[in-house]
Order: C-alpha cells, then sequence, then structure tokens
C-alpha cells in the first residue's frame, strides 16, 4: 500500500467524478441506482440531509450495492466518502442500515469484505462505519435474526453475530500488526471502546488472546491525542473489568502497576475516574486487592480525595475504594500476625483464632504456598510438648475443615487424622476436647459438628 493512499481525506476522495453512467450500461448499477446518486452528487450538505431525510435507506441500499458488486478502488473510496460524511454529520443515521426495507440484502458483508482487501482510507471508514451500524443495531427476540428469517433458516448473509466477530478479529490483528504506522491503533482502540459493552465482544476479545495486546498502550500520556488513546484504552479495560474471564487473564499481567502510573501522572479527570471505577471492579476479584495494598493505592486514593472532582460517580468510586482499601490492609496483617504465629510455633488463644469473621475472610489465603500453614500445624501436632499450642492447633484445623468448601479432603490428605486421633488421650483435658472436636469435623463434617459444638 503506498502512503499518499492512507493519507486521503474524504473531502479530497469527494472531488471526485465518478463516471456512473457506466457502471449503469456494465448493469453494476440500477437505473434507480443512478438517479439517487446523480441527485445525490455534488451537492450542499443541506441539500443531501434533504435528500436522506425522504429517502434514506434507498440511499444506503445503492451505497451497500456498489460496495458489493464494484471493484474499482477509485469508486469504493468515494462511496466510503460519502457514507463518512453523512454519519459524521449525524451519527443517528447508522439506524438507516437496519430500515425494514434492506433486510433483503446483505447489510454487513461489503464492509467486512473491505476491511480485508481495502488501503487504510477503505479500512478505516469500513471499521468506523462498521462499528457504528453495529453498536446501533436493534435488538430482536431470540430465534430471528437481524435479517427477518428465523434461526434454523440458513441465511445467505452475514449475520449480525458474524459481524462482530469477523469486526473484533480485525480490531484485534491491527492491535497487532497494523496496517498504518500511526492511525491504525488508535482507530481500533477507538472502535472497541464501543463494541465491549456487548458481553459477546468482550468473550470474543478474550478468545482472541487480545487483553495484553492493550496492557502497552497502558502509560502516562502528555498530547492531546495521546491522552484520548489512553482515555479510550482505560475504558476498554473498565468494560473488561465487568467480564470474569476477562478478570482472569488481568490478574496474569502487569495492569495494576500501569494504572497506578497513569492516575499518578494524570490531570485530566475523565482518564482518572475510568481509572478509579476499574479499580473499584477489581477490589474483591482474586489477588487485586493484595497487589492495591502492596501498590500503595490507599495513599494516592487520599490524596486525590482532596482534589476537587466535579463529578459524583468518581466521588463514590474514591469512598468505597478507601473504605475497600482499609478493610483489605486489617485482613491482611490479621493473616500475617497469625502466619507468623504458626511459622515460629507460638500458639496461643489471642481472639483471632475464634472469631468467625477472621476464618471467613481468610480462609483463601491457606491455600498459599500449596497449604503451608495448614502442614506447619501438623508438624506442631506432631513435634509441640506445648498442650496450649496442640489445643489451639486441633481448633484452628477443625476451623478450616469448617469454613473451607473442600476442607475435610484437604486436612484428610494431608494425613491429619492419625495425628489429631494420637490426642485424644493427651493428659492434659484442653487438648483433648479440641482433639475430638477436630475428629468429629474430620468424620461428620460441619453441619453435625457445629452442633455437637454448642
Amino acid at each position: 500500500m503506498s502512503m499518499d493512499r492512507a493519507e486521503l481525506t474524504t473531502e479530497e476522495v469527494l472531488r471526485r467524478d465518478i463516471p456512473w453512467e457506466t457502471y449503469m450500461t456494465t448493469k453494476l448499477i440500477s437505473g434507480t441506482g443512478l438517479q439517487l446518486l446523480r441527485r445525490y452528487d455534488n451537492k450542499s450538505e443541506s441539500q443531501r440531509a434533504a435528500l436522506l431525510d425522504d429517502d434514506g435507506p434507498a440511499y444506503v441500499g445503492v451505497f451497500i450495492n456498489i460496495l458489493r458488486d464494484i471493484s474499482k478502488e477509485e469508486t469504493i473510496e468515494y462511496v466510503f466518502g460519502l457514507i463518512d460524511e453523512m454519519l459524521a454529520a449525524n451519527p443517528k443515521r447508522a439506524r438507516l442500515f437496519h430500515d425494514r426495507s434492506l433486510s433483503g440484502s446483505d447489510t454487513y458483508g461489503p464492509f467486512l469484505k473491505w476491511l480485508w482487501k481495502g488501503n487504510w482510507f477503505i479500512q478505516e471508514k469500513s471499521c468506523k462505519t462498521l462499528s457504528l451500524i453495529m453498536s446501533v443495531r436493534p435488538k430482536y427476540k431470540v430465534g430471528i435474526h437481524s435479517n427477518g428469517k428465523a434461526a434454523n433458516e440458513k441465511s445467505i448473509f452475514t449475520s449480525a453475530d458474524d459481524a462482530l466477530k469477523g469486526l473484533v478479529e480485525w480490531l484485534c490483528s491491527q492491535l497487532k500488526n497494523p496496517s498504518h504506522p500511526y492511525r491504525a491503533v488508535p482507530t481500533a482502540v477507538n472502535c472497541l471502546a464501543t463494541l465491549l459493552r456487548e458481553t459477546s465482544v468482550r468473550a470474543s476479545f478474550v478468545q482472541a488472546d487480545s487483553v495484553k495486546l492493550l496492557v502497552p498502550l497502558i502509560t502516562p500520556a502528555t498530547t492531546q491525542q495521546s491522552i484520548q488513546i489512553l482515555y479510550e484504552t482505560c475504558l476498554c479495560v473498565w468494560l473488561l473489568s465487568y467480564y470474569d474471564a476477562a478478570v482472569d487473564y488481568l490478574a496474569t499481567t502487569r495492569i495494576l502497576p500501569r494504572l497506578v502510573e497513569v492516575i499518578k501522572g494524570s490531570t485530566k479527570e475523565k482518564v482518572v475516574r475510568v481509572v478509579i471505577l476499574t479499580f473499584r471492579n477489581l477490589l474483591s476479584k482474586g489477588a487485586f486487592g493484595a497487589q492495591m495494598v502492596d501498590l500503595g493505592l490507599l495513599q494516592l486514593v487520599l490524596s486525590l480525595k482532596g482534589q476537587s472532582w466535579s463529578d459524583e460517580d468518581l466521588l463514590e468510586a474514591l469512598n468505597q475504594l478507601e473504605e475497600g482499601l482499609k478493610d483489605n490492609i486489617k485482613r491482611l496483617s490479621s493473616f500475617d500476625k497469625y502466619k507468623q504465629e504458626v511459622l515460629l510455633g507460638q500458639l496461643d488463644w489471642s481472639p483471632m483464632h475464634k472469631n468467625p469473621g477472621f476464618w471467613k475472610d481468610n480462609i483463601t489465603n491457606f491455600e498459599e504456598n500449596d497449604f503451608q500453614i495448614l502442614r506447619v500445624l501438623l508438624t506442631i501436632l506432631d513435634t509441640s510438648n506445648d498442650p496450649t499450642a496442640l489445643a489451639v492447633a486441633c481448633y484452628d484445623l477443625s476451623q478450616f475443615i469448617q469454613f473451607h468448601p473442600a476442607g475435610r479432603i484437604i486436612v484428610s490428605d494431608l494425613k491429619a487424622k492419625e495425628r489429631v486421633m494420637k490426642l485424644m488421650n493427651h493428659e492434659n483435658a484442653e487438648v483433648t476436647k479440641n482433639a475430638l472436636l477436630c475428629v468429629q469435623r474430620l468424620f461428620l463434617g460441619s453441619k453435625y459438628a457445629s452442633f455437637l459444638q454448642s
């Protein structure tokens, strides 16, 4: 592709004279099509607006037929120029592409074709137009395709689902291998920021393994253009943060430190807002909360709260984030204390052992390092001469069995039964009592054990 082709503007393209008559004599456009084009060609914006108000769907039909049937690049560029101009003047006109009168033609197919075949001017207009058309499509009842056919009739037309899939595939390919040095990536991100509002698009995007392609784009921005790309990339990440499969993937990337750097360096309220809303969504998922604490996000949130923001959502999200991070810090610190107690072998009846909240909040932390803490508790049962430590270790194992969904299985797999049963004839009454509780939990499951306790 020559670069001068890529730098074409819609204005330049629309100055061309297209020989519509020759297309009619070769039967590539109909007589009606020719009439419509002659009326529309080289008219002012207000004249064109009036024609579109009267005959919008008919014009859209002619444009789609040309994109489908004609292969000459100059003509295709010209028609994309017309569509681009028409939608730029009024984006609501994208609804014309869904008009009932067009249900007999393949509306989406020609756009997909030119996405992969055209030069950059054509690709860019194709992708922007198709993204807009898709985002305003009417959501029909299940079982009816957008062209009105029942779902079981195999349609020759490109369905909305296939169009979305094809479009997302192209957008992902642009993030990997841009077909324009500095316009392809911003264009792709801009379209994704609209399309990722749909769950099916989030799914295709994750399946295409493209989440990682957004991460490098998250970097502090200075120019107007770079701020816009940053904002739209963060918007994509925020939309993905509502989708669990994407969140799992984000957890494997270095996205959090990058987002933190962005807020530290950003004065743009819209960027700060979308990142803070993303943090709020991620706070409760997996290890994100702990990671946010490590990154010192609480201090950052407190300093942001001190600034004057006009946006209510942002203020509310900052408050929720502050609360959540403080909670996490409290939880982490109580588990850290507990871990220290166990690893030093100095078990005592400190308040957290008997606090159900401690077990509920921290039960997944016991899974760290292949259940290291449970293994140490069992070692204490084997080696300690301190009756309090033995009693507490038995009690903690029984708590783990009660609060972890697979507690009994895990503790049994670690060969705990024999060790605890040995302690049932210990000379210390506190040890025997807790050993008995633990054995009952192991054999009976938590349902029965909780009532034995009362």
